[in-house]
């Protein structure tokens, strides 16, 4: 049927943890596929502990940041450490089509869920194994988050302001980058096992799938010998470039003026007919040599300003600007609005929580993102039950061995 989501007859067992590896089994599921997801009351995963919280209560059932990476999936407690939590693993490796795990590499080789002892359970299963640095190397065994991953690629020592110490990207920053490749290998590997029947091991580094957003700076070092510096909120090729300050507490406006005309509209939006005129602003070169007194004038301009009627003055004279919105003002924004980027999942305690829809639309096949919030053990007898056939009595040894856990 034309309707039918393209990776509906898709099966994946998902032991990822924390963004990198659970965002990229969240996109699959949003088109389709069936994804377990295990975790461990024992083990937290690490985003429970990290906000936004519901009504600003932390929690390991609150938090927005776990629901908006694990939408759509069926949830299922297990513990690993016990001989008859991985033989229940091992069924649900039977079942699947694809494994995905997102811990270092020494963790399923001692639990013996490798990639080689899996394969013997089922030869065609497809594995996806994505953590920090990759599964060999001298740092292979680095475990950590994106921001680590982000310092020592060289992402950190970028961003901030030439005269200060490195500030940094915003948070675990490759881990929002990794997801993407993730999701596309497993794609790649469901499409070669379909024409040759065989699964594969993936190993994905999520340092190494990051690079390419530096690919610009790396090729000016290795060809130019000029090293990429921390510039602030600057451009190497275009100025005005920067965020600027509005009206109000904490209010900020983004203008990247990238083209003459764009720097005449700017001067007419902000009636300064004289600066305009001024030779040492006249082509891209000219404002590049003046950048200091650029901002200096800009902000004087945009600190006066309404910030969203900045925004709507200089969009409409085709100059690049938007509003630095927070929280508050993206969940009510009307272009994410008109999208139906928000998804409102019901919750067991509290109502209804909204999560993030897909990040792309297929006119056929649209995403679907619906049902409960992905609590933890939810679906363990629907899993073990359903999926698995077990039987009553087995899944009642099971919980009073402490398995489900």
């Amino acid at each position: 049927m034309a309707n039918t989501l393209p990776l509906a007859d898709v099966k994946i067992l998902d032991l990822m943890w924390a963004i990198a590896g659970p965002a990229s089994t969240r996109m699959l599921a949003d088109y389709g596929a069936t994804v377990v997801r295990v975790e461990s009351s024992r083990r937290f995963d690490a985003t429970r502990t990290v906000g936004p919280f519901y009504q600003g209560k932390p929690g390991g059932e609150n938090s927005g940041l776990f629901f908006n990476m694990n939408a759509g999936k069926t949830m299922l407690t297990l513990d690993l450490a016990k001989a008859e939590g991985r033989a229940v693993l091992l069924d649900l490796v039977r079942w699947a089509d694809v494994v995905t795990e997102a811990f270092s590499p020494k963790a399923m080789r001692g639990w013996g869920l490798d990639y080689e002892s899996l394969r013997a359970v089922k030869p065609d299963i497809i594995m996806l194994s994505t953590c920090l640095m990759g599964q060999t190397g001298p740092m292979a065994q680095f475990a950590g988050f994106g921001n680590l991953a982000a310092a020592i690629v060289g992402f950190t020592n970028l961003a901030g302001w030439p005269d200060r110490p490195p500030a940094g990207p915003f948070g675990a920053y490759t881990d929002y980058i990794a997801p993407w490749f993730n999701a596309s290998a497993i794609l790649a590997a469901l499409e070669y096992k379909r024409r040759t029947g065989q699964g594969q091991h993936i190993d994905l580094s999520q340092a190494e799938a990051s690079l390419h957003f530096l690919s610009t700076g790396l090729l000016d070092n290795e060809i130019n010998e000029r090293p990429q510096l921390r510039t602030g909120n600057r451009d190497l090729n275009y100025a005005p470039h920067g965020v600027y300050p509005a009206a109000g507490a904490d209010r900020w406006l983004a203008i990247a003026v990238t083209t003459d005309e764009q720097w005449q509209a700017l001067c007419s939006v902000m009636d300064r007919a004289d600066a305009a005129r001024d030779q040492r602003f006249a082509t891209r070169a000219d404002r590049l040599a003046y950048q200091d007194e650029l901002d200096d004038l800009v902000a004087s301009w945009t600190k006066e300003q309404d910030l969203f009627q900045a925004e709507s003055a200089l969009q409409a004279r085709g100059v690049p600007a938007s509003a630095v919105r927070n929280l508050l003002e993206l969940g009510d924004d009307p272009q994410l609005r008109a999208r139906g980027h928000f998804v409102e999942l019901t919750h067991p305690k509290y109502g209804t929580v909204a999560v993030e829809g897909s990040r792309f639309r297929l006119s056929r096949t649209p995403a679907q993102v619906g049902g409960s919030v992905a609590t933890m053990g939810r679906d363990n007898q629907h899993v073990l039950e359903t999926l698995l056939g077990y039987s009553e009595e087995r899944i009642t040894e099971l919980t009073a061995a402490g398995v489900l856990e």
